[in-house]
């Protein structure tokens, strides 16, 4: 039940929290991931796995550096918006605040959002006769001053506390961003009611689980990306488009994290592909059915890679280079995340993570429409050359790789013309960036070693 609550300004000095590049850790709930962000924040996860790293002093010196210079223009309130976002994103508080001009602050407002949306149906303590209600309703409460959520026992339940503190910052956005935020979180707060009891059963309701979660994202930051004419109007127009890019990404973290889900009660691989080779979800995680499961996981692969020429597609229209970015190097990730997973046992058996340094590649690397169909091609090369003579899926498989190949290999001229100016402070900028994910995936990995040896004891 939401109360009414006085707003509480946060210290400024957690601001000094580090901008990371690191991917959020997983809920006890179904995930509903923005496209890259969780409500799909598991976008930039394809790296590693979540942390609450403590890093050196240092490094927040950086880090902090980065908005510095913005910091001073803002309202407190937009501040603590800033505040909320490092705390709660870990994987996407650094390219949000790349992006350009006011876009930064409509974006920033729009995860807070779907966070706080997010958060409501992660809550296993609210009731399903309380929290169906404020799903549905939760867009109206974007123009409700005082709501607020004061009963949550989700670690970002600060969101849902001071929502009033957000809700602000909403209204004080132009009209344009406004309707879209507003749209986005009605509609997507309807899709996850209307799987808060529903199994994701044939591979239609597969893809419509993944669009409310993950789809409406990629259409709602489109349509931000636009009404900031930093893009032209086809780019929030066309949500065929902008719903792959959220599929993908949805779909990748989905097959990635087998393993985490089955072993948390959870099942998000649609019952249509699993039954075809097994009795339960769960008999995969079993060393005498893994050719049943290599069978399943290759062909929800195969399922994946349909989204990618859609992607090419998108990723082709862009004019802006932050715009640009920020909707590239999720892509990438994922792509390199699925050819690490396609056939692999350890789907099943552990964690499927990329190296450190390729991450980091990835990152430096996809700035350009050139680079990332360079990409794209090598990882669906890799893919191609893992394919088995007796896979289920194999003819499918091909053909859509094949597809890829075609689309990903266009030569530049066929392309639309696309001006990146990297300047001096873009080029550091990037380096921070990349530096920061070489830091932070190198402690995720010490720490996933010191879990390792604690359950090995």
């Amino acid at each position: 039940m939401a109360g009414a609550c006085c707003k509480c300004t946060a210290t400024l000095s957690v601001f000094k929290r580090s901008l990371s590049v690191a991917p959020r850790g997983c809920s006890s709930a179904p995930r509903y991931q923005l496209a890259g962000w969780r409500p799909g924040e598991r976008g930039l996860q394809e790296a590693s796995r979540a942390s609450s790293a403590v890093r050196p002093a240092g490094f927040y010196r950086h880090t902090a550096s980065v908005c510095l210079s913005c910091q001073e223009s803002m309202s407190e309130s937009l501040r603590t918006c800033y505040v909320y976002l490092n705390q709660t994103s870990r994987s996407f508080a650094a390219v949000i605040q790349a992006l350009d001009g006011e876009l930064r602050h409509a974006v920033c407002i729009f995860y807070l959002v779907l966070r706080a949306l997010d958060t409501v149906e992660d809550d296993m303590s609210i009731p399903l006769n309380k929290k169906v209600p404020m799903l549905n309703d939760f867009h109206t409460y974007l123009y409700q001053h005082d709501w607020c959520f004061t009963k949550s026992q989700e670690k970002d339940r600060q969101v849902l506390e001071d929502f009033p503190t957000i809700s602000l910052e909403f209204r004080n956005l132009a009209q344009d961003y406004r309707d879209v935020i507003s749209e986005i979180c009605h509609r997507m707060g309807v899709g996850m009611a209307e799987f808060l009891e529903k199994k994701v059963g044939s591979m239609k309701e597969w893809d419509l689980y993944c669009h409310y979660v993950a789809g409406l994202v990629g259409v709602g930051l489109s349509k931000l990306f636009s009404a900031s004419k930093l893009e032209d109007p086809e780019v929030g127009q066309d949500t065929e488009l902008a719903n792959s890019m959220g599929l993908f990404l949805q779909k990748t973290n989905i097959i990635r994290d087998y393993l985490e889900d089955t072993q948390e009660g959870r099942a998000f691989w649609p019952q249509e592909a699993w039954s075809q080779f097994a009795g339960r979800l769960e008999d995969f995680a079993q060393p005498q059915k893994l050719d049943s499961a290599l069978s399943c996981l290759n062909l929800l692969v195969t399922d994946a890679l349909r989204h990618v020429p859609d992607v090419i597609a998108y990723l082709s229209r862009l004019r802006n280079q932050s715009v640009f970015n920020f909707c590239a190097i999720p892509q990438v990730m994922a792509i390199a995340t699925l050819s690490s997973c396609y056939n692999n046992p350890m789907v099943f058996q552990g964690v499927v993570k990329i190296r450190k340094g390729q991450a980091v590649t990835l990152m430096m690397d996809a700035t350009n429409m050139g680079a990332v169909q360079t990409i794209i091609a090598q990882y669906s090369q890799e893919i191609f050359q893992k394919v088995s003579l007796t896979d289920p899926s194999r003819d499918k498989t091909l053909h859509i790789l094949t597809v890829i190949q075609e689309k990903s290999t266009l030569s530049q001229s066929s392309l639309p013309s696309r001006t990146h100016h990297l300047s001096p402070m873009y080029l550091s900028a990037a380096m921070l960036l990349a530096a920061l994910s070489w830091q932070y995936l190198n402690t995720t990995a010490a720490q996933a070693q010191g879990a390792g040896d604690m359950q090995g004891q």
